[in-house]
Protein backbone atom coordinates (compact mmCIF):
# COMPACT_ATOMS: atom_id res chain seq x y z
CA UNK A 1 0.00 0.00 0.00
CA UNK A 2 2.65 2.86 0.91
CA UNK A 3 4.66 1.89 -2.46
CA UNK A 4 1.02 2.06 -4.77
CA UNK A 5 0.83 5.41 -2.75
CA UNK A 6 3.64 6.99 -3.28
CA UNK A 7 3.71 6.18 -7.22
CA UNK A 8 0.33 7.32 -7.26
CA UNK A 9 1.34 10.67 -6.02
CA UNK A 10 3.72 10.84 -8.54
CA UNK A 11 1.30 9.78 -11.25
CA UNK A 12 -1.01 12.98 -10.00
CA UNK A 13 2.06 15.30 -10.25
CA UNK A 14 2.23 16.21 -6.53
CA UNK A 15 5.68 16.65 -6.07
CA UNK A 16 6.01 17.04 -2.17
CA UNK A 17 2.22 16.40 -0.71
CA UNK A 18 0.55 19.75 -1.18
CA UNK A 19 -2.06 20.38 -3.10
CA UNK A 20 -1.37 23.68 -5.13
CA UNK A 21 1.13 26.45 -4.40
CA UNK A 22 3.93 24.57 -4.78
CA UNK A 23 7.39 25.54 -5.29
CA UNK A 24 6.68 29.01 -4.55
CA UNK A 25 9.43 30.83 -2.60
CA UNK A 26 7.16 32.88 -0.84
CA UNK A 27 4.90 30.66 -0.06
CA UNK A 28 4.77 30.54 4.05
CA UNK A 29 1.94 28.72 5.16
CA UNK A 30 0.87 24.51 5.05
CA UNK A 31 -1.41 23.53 2.49
CA UNK A 32 -4.01 20.56 3.18
CA UNK A 33 -3.05 17.66 1.20
CA UNK A 34 -6.32 16.92 -0.07
CA UNK A 35 -5.90 14.70 -2.60
CA UNK A 36 -3.00 12.50 -1.68
CA UNK A 37 -5.96 11.84 1.58
CA UNK A 38 -8.64 11.38 -1.24
CA UNK A 39 -6.03 8.71 -3.02
CA UNK A 40 -5.05 7.18 0.23
CA UNK A 41 -8.70 6.50 0.85
CA UNK A 42 -9.30 5.11 -2.31
CA UNK A 43 -6.69 2.22 -1.60
CA UNK A 44 -7.29 1.75 1.84
CA UNK A 45 -10.99 1.19 1.23
CA UNK A 46 -10.18 -1.34 -2.04
CA UNK A 47 -7.79 -2.57 0.74
CA UNK A 48 -10.57 -3.43 3.32
CA UNK A 49 -13.23 -4.30 0.90
CA UNK A 50 -10.50 -7.35 -0.59
CA UNK A 51 -10.40 -8.36 2.93
CA UNK A 52 -13.46 -8.19 3.74
CA UNK A 53 -14.48 -10.56 0.91
CA UNK A 54 -11.86 -12.85 1.54
CA UNK A 55 -13.22 -13.03 5.01
CA UNK A 56 -16.92 -13.50 4.17
CA UNK A 57 -16.60 -16.31 1.23
CA UNK A 58 -14.14 -18.39 3.36
CA UNK A 59 -17.19 -18.52 6.10
CA UNK A 60 -19.58 -19.06 3.40
CA UNK A 61 -17.26 -22.11 1.84
CA UNK A 62 -16.88 -23.61 5.55
CA UNK A 63 -20.77 -23.22 6.37
CA UNK A 64 -21.85 -24.45 3.06
CA UNK A 65 -20.36 -27.61 3.18
CA UNK A 66 -22.39 -27.84 6.75
CA UNK A 67 -25.45 -26.81 5.33
CA UNK A 68 -25.82 -29.37 3.16
CA UNK A 69 -26.39 -31.89 6.08
CA UNK A 70 -28.98 -29.47 8.07
CA UNK A 71 -31.62 -29.17 5.46
CA UNK A 72 -32.94 -32.44 5.79
CA UNK A 73 -33.30 -34.49 9.02
CA UNK A 74 -31.56 -38.14 8.83
CA UNK A 75 -34.32 -40.64 7.89
CA UNK A 76 -33.99 -42.42 10.75
CA UNK A 77 -35.15 -39.78 12.85
CA UNK A 78 -38.29 -38.98 10.60
CA UNK A 79 -39.66 -42.41 10.57
CA UNK A 80 -42.92 -43.05 13.08
CA UNK A 81 -41.67 -45.44 15.96
CA UNK A 82 -43.42 -48.61 15.84
CA UNK A 83 -45.83 -49.09 19.21
CA UNK A 84 -44.24 -49.90 22.15
CA UNK A 85 -40.59 -50.61 20.36
CA UNK A 86 -37.81 -49.02 22.61
CA UNK A 87 -35.54 -49.84 20.09
CA UNK A 88 -37.06 -47.64 17.69
CA UNK A 89 -37.74 -45.06 20.00
CA UNK A 90 -34.04 -45.10 20.95
CA UNK A 91 -32.83 -45.00 17.69
CA UNK A 92 -34.98 -41.61 16.63
CA UNK A 93 -33.43 -39.80 19.93
CA UNK A 94 -29.48 -40.79 18.72
CA UNK A 95 -30.96 -39.48 14.87
CA UNK A 96 -32.02 -36.39 16.57
CA UNK A 97 -29.04 -36.05 18.69
CA UNK A 98 -26.59 -36.47 15.85
CA UNK A 99 -28.82 -34.13 13.27
CA UNK A 100 -28.27 -31.53 15.83
CA UNK A 101 -24.46 -31.89 15.74
CA UNK A 102 -24.27 -30.37 12.21
CA UNK A 103 -26.21 -27.11 13.63
CA UNK A 104 -23.77 -26.98 16.46
CA UNK A 105 -21.21 -26.90 13.74
CA UNK A 106 -21.86 -24.00 12.42
CA UNK A 107 -22.27 -22.52 15.64
CA UNK A 108 -18.59 -23.21 16.08
CA UNK A 109 -17.24 -21.98 12.97
CA UNK A 110 -19.33 -18.80 14.07
CA UNK A 111 -17.84 -18.20 17.44
CA UNK A 112 -14.42 -19.41 15.46
CA UNK A 113 -14.77 -16.51 13.21
CA UNK A 114 -15.89 -13.67 15.69
CA UNK A 115 -13.10 -14.98 17.97
CA UNK A 116 -10.50 -14.15 15.40
CA UNK A 117 -11.57 -10.99 14.16
CA UNK A 118 -12.01 -9.80 17.71
CA UNK A 119 -8.28 -11.18 18.49
CA UNK A 120 -7.37 -8.76 15.03
CA UNK A 121 -8.87 -5.59 16.10
CA UNK A 122 -11.52 -5.99 13.27
CA UNK A 123 -14.30 -3.36 13.83
CA UNK A 124 -17.61 -4.33 14.53
CA UNK A 125 -19.30 -2.41 11.78
CA UNK A 126 -17.73 -4.90 9.50
CA UNK A 127 -17.75 -7.79 11.78
CA UNK A 128 -21.88 -7.02 11.72
CA UNK A 129 -21.46 -6.77 8.00
CA UNK A 130 -20.24 -10.16 7.72
CA UNK A 131 -22.49 -12.08 10.16
CA UNK A 132 -25.74 -10.37 8.40
CA UNK A 133 -24.43 -11.87 4.62
CA UNK A 134 -22.99 -15.03 6.19
CA UNK A 135 -26.85 -15.55 6.82
CA UNK A 136 -28.18 -14.06 4.39
CA UNK A 137 -26.42 -16.61 2.74
CA UNK A 138 -27.48 -19.33 4.58
CA UNK A 139 -31.14 -17.90 4.47
CA UNK A 140 -30.88 -18.65 0.42
CA UNK A 141 -29.30 -21.60 0.90
CA UNK A 142 -31.69 -23.21 3.28
CA UNK A 143 -35.07 -21.76 1.19
CA UNK A 144 -33.90 -22.65 -2.36
CA UNK A 145 -33.06 -26.43 -1.08
CA UNK A 146 -36.43 -26.53 0.87
CA UNK A 147 -38.55 -25.35 -2.53
CA UNK A 148 -36.43 -28.09 -5.02
CA UNK A 149 -37.11 -30.89 -2.72
CA UNK A 150 -40.42 -32.06 -1.84
CA UNK A 151 -38.85 -34.35 0.86
CA UNK A 152 -37.99 -31.47 2.67
CA UNK A 153 -41.25 -29.98 2.84
CA UNK A 154 -42.61 -32.62 5.57
CA UNK A 155 -43.65 -31.78 9.04
CA UNK A 156 -41.35 -33.53 10.52
CA UNK A 157 -38.51 -31.97 8.60
CA UNK A 158 -40.08 -28.37 9.81
CA UNK A 159 -39.51 -29.51 13.25
CA UNK A 160 -35.97 -30.43 12.15
CA UNK A 161 -35.23 -26.97 10.90
CA UNK A 162 -37.15 -25.05 13.65
CA UNK A 163 -34.76 -26.63 15.84
CA UNK A 164 -31.73 -26.23 13.91
CA UNK A 165 -33.14 -21.72 13.88
CA UNK A 166 -33.31 -21.97 17.08
CA UNK A 167 -29.76 -22.84 17.56
CA UNK A 168 -28.89 -19.87 15.16
CA UNK A 169 -31.14 -17.61 17.55
CA UNK A 170 -29.19 -18.61 20.83
CA UNK A 171 -26.06 -17.51 18.71
CA UNK A 172 -27.35 -14.09 17.61
CA UNK A 173 -28.51 -13.66 21.64
CA UNK A 174 -25.72 -14.75 23.04
CA UNK A 175 -23.00 -12.95 20.34
CA UNK A 176 -25.85 -9.38 21.19
CA UNK A 177 -26.40 -6.80 18.70
CA UNK A 178 -23.06 -5.40 18.71
CA UNK A 179 -21.52 -8.29 16.39
CA UNK A 180 -24.61 -9.89 15.41
CA UNK A 181 -26.41 -7.26 13.91
CA UNK A 182 -29.31 -8.05 11.95
CA UNK A 183 -28.72 -11.56 11.26
CA UNK A 184 -31.19 -13.20 12.36
CA UNK A 185 -34.04 -11.09 10.69
CA UNK A 186 -31.76 -12.27 7.22
CA UNK A 187 -33.27 -15.32 7.92
CA UNK A 188 -36.88 -14.34 7.44
CA UNK A 189 -37.95 -16.63 4.45
CA UNK A 190 -36.28 -20.13 5.76
CA UNK A 191 -38.05 -18.95 9.21
CA UNK A 192 -41.66 -18.15 7.78
CA UNK A 193 -41.25 -21.36 5.40
CA UNK A 194 -40.38 -23.60 8.26
CA UNK A 195 -43.21 -21.48 10.34
CA UNK A 196 -46.20 -23.11 7.73
CA UNK A 197 -44.55 -26.50 7.38
CA UNK A 198 -44.90 -26.94 11.54
CA UNK A 199 -48.48 -25.03 11.39
CA UNK A 200 -50.87 -27.18 12.35
CA UNK A 201 -54.76 -27.02 10.69
CA UNK A 202 -53.52 -25.97 8.19
CA UNK A 203 -56.93 -26.36 5.93
CA UNK A 204 -58.62 -24.18 8.10
CA UNK A 205 -56.42 -21.34 7.20
CA UNK A 206 -57.31 -18.31 4.83
CA UNK A 207 -55.13 -17.53 2.22
CA UNK A 208 -55.20 -13.46 3.79
CA UNK A 209 -53.92 -15.53 7.60
CA UNK A 210 -51.39 -17.07 5.32
CA UNK A 211 -50.14 -14.23 3.21
CA UNK A 212 -50.67 -11.23 5.62
CA UNK A 213 -49.58 -13.11 8.96
CA UNK A 214 -47.79 -16.23 8.43
CA UNK A 215 -45.70 -16.00 5.20
CA UNK A 216 -45.66 -11.81 4.47
CA UNK A 217 -42.08 -12.13 3.38
CA UNK A 218 -42.93 -15.06 1.09
CA UNK A 219 -44.25 -14.20 -2.58
CA UNK A 220 -47.55 -16.00 -3.74
CA UNK A 221 -45.62 -18.60 -5.93
CA UNK A 222 -43.16 -19.92 -2.95
CA UNK A 223 -45.90 -20.23 -0.77
CA UNK A 224 -47.73 -22.23 -3.33
CA UNK A 225 -44.79 -24.31 -4.19
CA UNK A 226 -44.72 -25.40 -0.59
CA UNK A 227 -48.18 -25.57 -0.11
CA UNK A 228 -48.45 -28.22 -3.03
CA UNK A 229 -45.12 -30.33 -1.86
CA UNK A 230 -45.95 -30.15 1.52
CA UNK A 231 -46.98 -33.61 3.44
CA UNK A 232 -47.28 -34.58 6.72
CA UNK A 233 -45.52 -37.56 7.68
CA UNK A 234 -46.26 -37.29 11.51
CA UNK A 235 -49.68 -36.76 12.44
CA UNK A 236 -51.85 -37.60 8.54
CA UNK A 237 -53.14 -34.33 8.61
CA UNK A 238 -54.54 -32.42 5.46
CA UNK A 239 -52.52 -29.39 4.16
CA UNK A 240 -53.53 -26.09 2.52
CA UNK A 241 -57.48 -25.98 1.44
CA UNK A 242 -58.21 -26.63 -2.31
CA UNK A 243 -60.16 -23.42 -2.71
CA UNK A 244 -57.07 -21.34 -0.75
CA UNK A 245 -54.68 -23.78 -3.49
CA UNK A 246 -56.62 -22.93 -6.59
CA UNK A 247 -57.12 -19.13 -5.63
CA UNK A 248 -52.78 -19.62 -5.18
CA UNK A 249 -52.66 -21.27 -8.39
CA UNK A 250 -54.50 -18.83 -10.67
CA UNK A 251 -52.85 -15.81 -8.90
CA UNK A 252 -49.25 -17.22 -9.53
CA UNK A 253 -50.13 -18.05 -13.22
CA UNK A 254 -51.11 -14.16 -13.82
CA UNK A 255 -47.93 -13.28 -11.91
CA UNK A 256 -46.33 -15.38 -14.94
CA UNK A 257 -47.82 -13.61 -17.51
CA UNK A 258 -46.86 -10.19 -15.99
CA UNK A 259 -43.73 -11.26 -14.98
CA UNK A 260 -42.37 -14.22 -17.01
CA UNK A 261 -38.91 -13.87 -16.31
CA UNK A 262 -39.21 -14.25 -12.62
CA UNK A 263 -38.75 -16.87 -10.31
CA UNK A 264 -39.45 -18.08 -6.87
CA UNK A 265 -35.60 -19.54 -5.51
CA UNK A 266 -33.71 -16.37 -4.01
CA UNK A 267 -30.26 -14.98 -5.30
CA UNK A 268 -27.15 -14.45 -2.95
CA UNK A 269 -25.70 -10.65 -2.82
CA UNK A 270 -22.42 -10.84 -3.00
CA UNK A 271 -21.93 -6.97 -3.07
CA UNK A 272 -19.58 -5.39 -1.03
CA UNK A 273 -21.73 -3.66 1.96
CA UNK A 274 -18.75 -1.36 2.78
CA UNK A 275 -18.38 2.78 1.73
CA UNK A 276 -15.86 5.16 2.12
CA UNK A 277 -17.58 7.15 4.53
CA UNK A 278 -18.14 3.61 6.54
CA UNK A 279 -14.38 3.12 6.40
CA UNK A 280 -13.86 7.22 7.63
CA UNK A 281 -15.82 5.57 10.72
CA UNK A 282 -14.10 2.61 11.53
CA UNK A 283 -11.02 4.99 13.78
CA UNK A 284 -10.58 2.41 16.58
CA UNK A 285 -9.18 3.72 19.87
CA UNK A 286 -5.99 1.22 19.48
CA UNK A 287 -2.50 2.10 20.66
CA UNK A 288 -0.39 0.64 17.80
CA UNK A 289 2.69 -0.34 20.11
CA UNK A 290 -0.05 -2.56 21.79
CA UNK A 291 -0.51 -4.84 18.41
CA UNK A 292 2.07 -7.19 17.82
CA UNK A 293 3.51 -6.77 13.80
CA UNK A 294 2.75 -10.28 11.69
CA UNK A 295 5.60 -12.04 10.42
CA UNK A 296 4.81 -10.64 7.23
CA UNK A 297 5.38 -7.45 8.11
CA UNK A 298 8.27 -8.51 10.36
CA UNK A 299 10.07 -9.88 7.69
CA UNK A 300 10.03 -6.71 5.13
CA UNK A 301 12.49 -4.01 5.87
CA UNK A 302 10.35 -1.27 5.03
CA UNK A 303 7.95 -1.45 7.86
CA UNK A 304 10.65 -2.11 10.45
CA UNK A 305 9.88 0.96 11.80
CA UNK A 306 6.69 -0.88 13.22
CA UNK A 307 9.38 -2.77 15.78
CA UNK A 308 11.08 0.36 17.06
CA UNK A 309 7.73 1.97 18.36
CA UNK A 310 7.15 -1.82 19.72
CA UNK A 311 10.29 -1.89 21.39
CA UNK A 312 9.97 1.60 22.55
Amino acid sequence: MVQNARSSSSGLGISNGYSGMVGRADTTSMIEAKYPAVRFKQQLTAYVEKIYGTMRDSLKREISAILTLCIQAPRAGRVRASRGSLKSIHSSALSRQASSVHWQNIVKCLNHTLETMNNNYVPPMIIRKTFSQVFAFMNVQLFNSLLLRRECCSFSNGEFLKAGLQELEQWCSRTTEEYAGTSWDELQHIRQAVGFLVLHQKSHKTLEEITDELCPVLSISQIYRIGTMFWDDKYGAQGLSQEVIGNMRTMTTDDSITTPNSSFLLDDDSSIPISLDDIARLMLDINPTDVEPPPLLRQNSQFHFLLQQHTD
